[in-house]
């Protein structure tokens, strides 16, 4: 299939509440320090105005985003970003508690071994201790390395815990080439309806000011949030793919 065709299924997902798409507490997994903002800033807001704020873990420290850079070394960066994430957090009313930080190495997030075995353990105490009933995972054509880790782990997750939902949130695969083949069958899913939350979530994601050029100044290869993403992400309907 290609992107094209899965976009148009995309946009023909039902639009369905909170309730549907993901009952009870949820588990939303972010790879990297800004994902939860641009790929579930709506699902976050709306979750707390309803009365079940999930859980969101940011998997790795973000501290590769800027590798060039002497002013901001990775331990700084890391550190740097984390206050980023809990500042979007605030601005979508998550309560901090509920905002926690893995700490896995940006850019060789694992998928396999020891770490990988470790990082699931953890993940299975946090749903078991917060009585999670959804997990939202980066969705696994996103071409990065750390989201389809992550996704991975989605999928690790579900083996382990059968009734556990896993649905899979879209960022950078939405920027793939119309005309790329992707191993796809037809896609099948919900539309949240984030509407009345678009500014808010705006305003989480301009809060990863150190992915936006505002912040790193030293390092011209450095990453930036390209317009044409936060085209996409910042829409009325966040797109969450039943996995």
């Amino acid at each position: 299939m290609k992107i094209k065709e899965t976009l148009e299924h995309f946009a023909r997902f039902p639009v369905a509440s909170l309730n549907t798409i993901a009952p009870g507490t949820s588990l939303i997994l972010s790879p990297h320090p800004d994902d939860e903002s641009l790929g579930c800033g709506g699902f976050i807001a709306t979750a707390v105005r309803d009365g079940c704020p999930p859980i969101v873990l940011i998997v790795s420290d973000g501290s590769a985003s800027h590798p060039r850079s002497a002013t901001w070394p990775p331990e700084a960066l890391a550190r740097l970003r984390q206050k980023e994430s809990r500042d979007a957090a605030a601005i979508l009313g998550l309560p901090s508690e509920r905002l926690l930080f893995m700490g896995l190495q940006d850019g060789a997030v694992p998928t396999e071994g020891e770490n990988f075995d470790t990082a699931i353990h953890y993940l299975v105490k946090i749903i078991r201790r917060h009585d999670c009933r959804t997990v939202l995972v980066p969705w696994r054509h996103d071409p990065h390395c750390d989201h389809e880790a992550v996704w991975s782990m989605g999928q690790t997750l579900k083996s382990l815990l059968p009734w556990l939902r896993v649905l899979a949130y879209p960022v950078w695969g939405l920027t793939l080439p119309p005309e790329m083949e992707i191993q796809e069958t037809a896609p099948t899913g919900w539309r949240l309806n984030v509407q009345p939350f678009l500014d808010r979530k705006r305003k989480a994601v301009q809060a990863h000011r150190s992915q936006r050029g505002l912040i790193v100044k030293d390092d011209p290869d450095g990453f930036v949030l390209p317009v044409h993403l936060l085209e996409k992400m910042l829409q009325p309907y966040e797109i969450f793919i039943a996995s």
